[in-house]
Parts: C-alpha cells; sequence; structure tokens
C-alpha cells in the first residue's frame, strides 16, 4: 500500500485527534484508504432551488435560498430548542434545533440572505426542518452540482461531524497534494472490461461532473468487489482441476443401462438427461468432479444421484450419500433400497441411532466392499467408518455441513473421490455462481411431466375451522394431512409446548377413533421419529403434526395437504420445501398458508409470493429483493459483507463479466507476471487469509 492512502485518517485536513477518535469508532475510517471507500449512499442535485410554495408531503430533501428573520428559544432545560423562522420571499417556515444551539445561533443572522437543505417535515398543517444544512449562497454557487450524501451515525450528529463534514474531509483526501491511488488492474484487462482508471473513478464517485460519471464510477467499483469476492472460489476450482487428479470412470455401464432400460420407474426429463451428461463427462475426465446440482423441490434429483452411483459401481467403486438429518437419511435409504434392490446391490444405512451390534456388521461389509451404497448422517465421517474403495461422495443439502465435514469424508476414498453436492433450497443463478464458484454448476430446471401444480392459498387463524373441513373431505378420499408449527430458535421450549398445544386442539377437531393423529419433533428418539414416519408412509395415520424437523426429505405420495399454522414467522426458502413434501403423488394437492391478520409489510410480500408461483428459483429472486443476500445460502456468506456497491440481485450481469476476466487471468498468467500490482494489491489486501497461495 502506497504511503498516500497509508496515512493515518488524524493527519487529513479537517479531521485531527478528535475527530478521528469519532470516524475510527462510529464508520471504521482509520487511513485515508478508509476515506475515499466511503462510498456516498445517495446524490443531490444542487442545482435546483426551491419555493416553499413547492413542498408537497412527497417532498424528499431539497435546498430553499431565503432569510433568516427571527429566532427564538423555546421550552425548558429538557425541552429547549432554537426555532429560527425563514422567509423565501413568499412564504415563511420554521427551522428546528435541538442541539448545538448555542453554535447554531452563532451562525445564523438576521436578515442575511442563506441556503438551506433538509427534508421537510409535516406538522399540525405547518411544515418544518429539523437540524438543517446551513450554507452561504456564494459558497452554494461555488460547488459541484451533484452532492454526494454519506450516512453517519447519532454519536457522529451529536458530535456536529454529519454528512456535509464527512463530505468535506473525503475531498480534501481527494484534493491532498500527496493524492496518489495506484491501478491495480493492468491496461489490457481495464480496456476490455470498461473500467476507467481507479483514482479517477475515487474522484467521480465523491465529486461527480454528472450522473455519468457516478455510473463510470460505480461500474468500476462494483466490478472490482465482484471479482475479489470470486476470486478464491474461482482459483481454488482451478487448483483443484490441476492438481486432484482424479479416478477415471470408464466407459462401463452395465448396471446403469440395465436399471435405465428395465427398471426406470418414470422418463427422464431433459434437464435430468443434460446435467447426466455433465456428470459423465467429469466422470470420465480425469479429473476429479466436485459438482454443485441445484434443483426445485421434487424435481428429479435423487434419480440422478442413484444413476450416477450406478456410474461408480460399474466402476467398481463404492458410493456414500450424506444427508444432515437422520429423518432425511432414512427417507432416502428407504427410497433407494427399493430401487437398489431389483439390482441386487446391498446398500447401508448409518445414523447416529445405529446399534452397536449393527454398527459392527455394517463396517465389516463396507471394508470388505459388500455395501456397494452408504448412507448416513455425521456418523459417516466418524474416524471407524472405512471404505474398501470409495470412488463417489454425494451431499445432500450440502450448505447445512462444513467444508471440514465434506473434505474428511472425501477423505475416506484412496484416491481423490467425485464430488456431487445438493440442495432443493433455492438460490438465485448468480448468488449461486458467486458463492459456490469452487464448484461446477448444474440445474435441473424442469419438472417431470404430468405433475400437478400444488394449489396454494393464504388464509387468516378465524378460517381454521373451515380449513379443518377441507381436510376432513380430503382423508374421506382417502389422503393425508401434514401440519406445521413453526420452530423458533430464540425459544424452541415455548415452540415445543405451542405444537404440543395445537396437537391437542386437533384431537378434538379430529376426534379418535376416527381420525388418527400423531405428533413428531426433533426432540423425540431416532426410533420413535422413525416409528411416527412409518405409521404416515403406510397410511396409518391420517394427519401427522410437526415443527420444521419434515422440512426436507420426507417422500410420503399420498399426503396431499399440508398446512403450515403461523405462516408468516417462516422464510419464503423454508416455506417452499414444506410445500415441497406433499404434490407426490397423481392426486391434487395443495398448501393452506395460515397466519395472523397483523402482517408486517414483508410477510405480506412472501405469503402472496407463495400463492402466486410455485417455481423455488422465482421464489429465490423475491427472497432476495426482500432479505438481501444475507443467509440464503445458509452459512457459505463469508465474503459478503464485502459488498459495498455491488449486489448479487442487480448486478449479474457485472459478477458474470469479473468471473470471465478472473478465470483468463488465472489461465493465461498463473503466476502473475504481467499483473503484479494485482498481486501485491491482494496480498495486501484485508479480510483473505490464503493469498499466499495465488500464484
Amino acid at each position: 500500500m502506497n504511503e498516500f492512502l497509508a496515512s493515518d485518517i488524524k493527519f487529513l485536513k479537517g479531521v485531527g485527534a478528535t475527530r478521528a477518535e469519532i470516524l475510527q469508532k462510529e464508520i471504521g475510517l482509520f487511513k485515508f484508504q478508509d476515506a475515499l471507500h466511503y462510498f456516498p449512499f445517495r446524490y443531490v442535485d444542487r442545482t435546483k432551488f426551491y419555493s416553499i410554495s413547492e413542498i408537497d408531503s412527497d417532498t424528499s430533501y431539497i435546498q430553499i435560498k431565503g432569510k433568516v428573520i427571527r429566532i427564538e428559544e423555546m421550552g425548558t432545560t429538557h425541552t429547549k430548542r432554537l426555532v429560527a423562522h425563514f422567509f423565501d420571499g413568499e412564504n415563511e417556515i420554521e427551522l428546528l434545533w435541538f442541539k448545538g444551539i448555542t453554535w447554531i445561533k452563532k451562525l445564523l443572522k438576521i436578515g442575511e440572505e442563506i441556503v438551506i437543505f433538509g427534508k421537510p417535515n409535516h406538522y399540525k398543517g405547518s411544515i418544518n426542518f429539523t437540524h438543517p444544512e446551513l450554507d452561504s449562497v456564494a459558497n452554494r454557487l461555488k460547488t459541484a452540482p451533484l452532492e454526494a450524501v454519506y450516512h453517519t451515525t447519532d454519536m457522529m450528529k451529536t458530535r456536529r461531524v454529519e454528512s456535509k463534514i464527512v463530505r468535506q474531509i473525503i475531498q480534501n483526501a481527494l484534493n491532498h497534494e500527496r493524492y496518489a491511488v495506484p491501478e491495480i488492474f493492468s491496461p489490457e484487462l481495464c480496456e476490455k472490461y470498461k473500467l476507467i482508471p481507479r483514482s479517477k473513478a475515487f474522484k467521480y464517485i465523491h465529486q461527480p461532473p454528472s450522473h455519468r460519471h457516478i455510473e463510470a464510477a460505480q461500474y468500476r467499483f462494483k466490478f472490482e468487489e465482484l471479482f475479489f469476492l470470486q476470486f478464491p472460489f474461482i482459483r481454488k476450482k482451478i487448483n483443484r482441476r490441476e492438481a486432484n487428479q482424479g479416478i477415471t470412470f470408464g466407459k462401463d455401464a452395465l448396471l446403469y443401462n440395465q436399471f435405465v432400460n428395465q427398471h426406470l420407474p418414470f422418463e427422464l426429463t431433459d434437464a435430468q438427461e443434460r446435467v447426466l451428461q455433465e456428470i459423465t463427462t467429469d466422470l470420465t475426465s480425469g479429473k476429479q468432479m466436485s459438482r454443485l446440482l441445484q434443483g426445485d423441490v421434487g424435481s428429479g434429483k435423487t434419480i440422478v444421484a442413484f444413476l450416477s452411483v450406478l456410474r461408480a459401481i460399474d466402476n467398481g467403486y463404492q458410493a456414500s450419500l450424506m444427508a444432515p438429518t437422520e429423518i432425511l437419511a432414512i427417507q432416502h435409504f428407504m427410497g433407494l433400497k427399493e430401487l437398489a434392490d431389483q439390482l441386487h446391490l446391498k446398500i447401508g444405512l448409518l445414523t447416529g441411532s445405529t446399534t452397536k451390534k449393527e454398527r459392527v456388521t455394517l463396517h465389516e461389509k463396507l471394508l470388505s466392499g459388500e455395501i456397494k451404497l452408504l448412507i448416513g448422517t455425521h456418523a459417516l465421517i466418524e474416524d471407524v467408518v472405512k471404505f474398501q474403495n470409495l470412488g463417489l461422495v454425494i451431499i445432500d443439502e450440502q450448505h447445512r455441513f462444513g467444508v471440514a465435514q465434506r473434505a474428511k469424508l472425501q477423505g475416506k476414498g484412496k484416491e481423490n473421490p467425485h464430488v456431487l453436492v445438493m440442495t432443493a433450497t433455492p438460490i438465485p443463478r448468480t448468488l449461486a455462481m458467486s458463492m459456490y464458484g469452487d464448484l461446477d454448476y448444474s440445474v435441473i430446471d424442469e419438472m417431470p411431466a404430468g405433475r400437478k401444480e400444488i394449489k396454494t392459498v393464504h388464509r387468516f387463524g378465524f378460517a381454521r375451522e373451515k380449513v379443518h373441513e377441507f381436510v376432513k373431505q380430503e382423508i374421506i378420499k382417502g389422503r393425508q394431512a401434514y401440519i406445521v408449527y413453526p420452530l423458533i430458535e430464540e425459544s424452541e421450549k415455548l415452540n415445543y409446548k405451542d405444537l404440543n398445544n395445537g396437537y391437542d386442539e386437533l384431537l378434538v377437531s379430529f376426534p379418535r377413533p376416527t381420525y388418527q393423529v400423531e405428533m413428531l419433533h426433533g426432540k423425540m428418539k431416532p426410533s420413535d421419529k422413525e416409528a411416527k414416519m412409518k405409521d404416515f408412509s403406510d397410511g396409518k395415520t391420517h394427519l401427522l403434526v410437526s415443527t420444521t424437523v419434515i422440512e426436507v426429505g420426507i417422500n410420503v405420495p399420498n399426503a396431499s395437504i399440508m398446512i403450515i399454522e403461523s405462516a408468516e414467522k417462516f422464510g419464503l426458502s423454508q416455506l417452499h420445501q414444506l410445500r415441497g413434501r406433499v404434490g407426490r403423488g397423481a392426486a391434487q394437492s395443495y398448501c393452506i398458508l395460515l397466519s395472523s391478520k397483523n402482517l408486517s409489510a414483508n410477510a405480506k410480500t412472501r405469503l402472496k409470493a407463495m400463492v402466486h408461483t410455485s417455481s423455488g428459483f422465482e421464489l429465490s429472486e423475491i427472497d432476495m429483493q426482500l432479505r438481501g443476500f444475507g443467509d440464503i445460502a445458509g452459512t457459505r456468506q463469508s465474503g459478503l459483507d464485502q459488498l459495498k456497491l455491488a449486489s448479487l440481485h442487480t448486478d449479474g450481469h457485472i459478477a458474470e463479466l469479473a468471473r470471465n476476466a478472473i478465470i483468463e487471468l488465472l489461465t493465461q498468467d498463473p503466476s502473475f507476471e504481467h499483473h503484479p500490482a494485482l498481486y501485491h494489491f491482494m496480498k495486501d489486501k484485508q479480510g483473505y487469509t490464503d493469498w499466499e497461495n495465488i500464484a
């Protein structure tokens, strides 16, 4: 980092030790470079002056020329305020100050023309400005037409370090005699991707001559942010491909072809065929596969996974499938065992509740190679679990596992096993490509033919009785239903009580022996959970009352109704996952969202979206608009806090360009011979810990 950028903020004109302490504590400005990176959140056109008569209820920040004609101090010690009566030549308004009164009184001079700037408030039929900015007309005419506005905190305002002061401080940095910002990208890269020089970009974003200059500067910094966000993932992918020679699966496909030709229960969709071809290309490439498979609920990821397992077995290898919950692992085992039995293949199940005796037998058969596919939970990564020849690792709902857990399962192979990670959690494509850039990306974006769309409705709590009557009619037809209560992390015990109360109320609405109602929750013993699920799967239970423990992996084709209580407490992804538990059979299925009447605007948008679309991909985009990209993809969000200007929701095209630039750079110049400035910048860049592996 050069000397100018590394200088302590207290040495910048207009700062000093006292203000430096405030800037450091409140907004994290420690060095000159921090000030330059403190970007405005909006701009004000200061070429236009308004009159008081033009102000209406929709008016935002404006400036007005006029004179203070009278000043009053009002109120007692605790309610003291300064009131200045401001006249623009036609109308009069009040300017109010509740802090810094002594200082403001010295600035105001009766009869002197000034410019005020702020947001008008409407109070009891009159208009006032609270703590407006003050400026002289002469000074106002000398400043830039577009003025940057910066976020400030209450403490900063109390210490009179407001947006105007922040703007002056940053301008002092830009106008400093030693101002120097070195370029980090090569001239060729800047030209190809139309990036203005970094030095100019800082000036344009803080002191823009026009909106066009703002756009050019913002594009430059968005490109930078998305470049550095994606760089570690893409570098990891390229390094993996170069370093990790994978197992080369041959063209042998005896079991694969036998299953497809004789036992496949349905015709594969075009999307499934495409993804299988992508996986086959990986498996036969000689490089280790590391692929993310994303597919909406019910799109058919499991059959793709099973066919991939058959590729491994055909080539003399074993496979493993790790799921995040015992219920999901059991469900996978039950479903895949039916398929495997048709080919006389031995598969095993290993979870936390597997008995010691069962484990001993399982370990022996796994080590001997008799078990071809082992399905389980975190128990799979225990040291005692050893495979004869592990060639394929499949991880379901992978965002629920850490990188270390994935690596430990991979490490059980003598060679470098191929890895397929799957998720039904809707993730916007741009986010998936950016945050999972170390993985190749496949998506099943087509639903199986003939599947009926789930009818989704939103009802308020007072309609619960009618909803229950509808459920009874469906039960008469031979159908089953889920009723789910929210899991509130902050008060899990309270939620458990809510579930119990709901269960007791349902026993009144659905009395035994006419109806069979059972309860399922995460605090149950694994054997009890398995028994409850088996009864429901076998059709012995009419209603399964549960928490979100059934969010993923439950597959009961005869269940056609999903009722979600307190639906406003769930996120869009969870609502969509729960809805996906029905609609798996031939009958018309329904999802009923029950909520209170007092809904926030955000909750209304979520419930409306659920009613109007069944596409998880559409819902993920809406979710991103509502929440940003916070925790949409689970725990893999490190790096997103680096984005100050860029948005993965609106700037996907820039992310794509940055990704192309990274791939081109690492492919053509992996040692950074022609990009020394970028190399040294990244070595110095805060927030990255693995730059020693760049070259």
